[in-house]
């Protein structure tokens, strides 16, 4: 293979690991929406374990936050909707 084909499938492969981290792949999860707690609240729970929230967004039953922890660095939490406990992060 050459060094041109390793890059672009390197590339490739990178590219669609970061679409499927983005949605995890799955739900966090099944409870009704009924049960999900407010952004606000969501992100008042994130913020008093130390992450500063940037952005806050509800997608496919997935809270996404995007915050910057207490070393500066940028991190995209994807936390539980009914109890904002985190269950994955880029």
């Amino acid at each position: 293979m050459t060094k041109i084909a390793m890059l672009a499938t390197a590339a490739l492969l990178a590219t669609a690991t970061i679409a499927n981290a983005g949605s995890l792949g799955r739900p966090c999860t099944s409870a009704p929406q009924s049960q999900w707690l407010s952004l606000d609240a969501l992100q008042a729970k994130i913020e008093a374990q130390g992450y500063k929230v940037q952005k806050a967004k509800l997608k496919a039953a997935c809270g996404e936050l995007y915050t910057i922890d207490k070393n500066g660095s940028r991190v995209e939490l994807f936390v539980d909707p009914t109890s904002a406990a985190i269950v994955g992060q880029l």
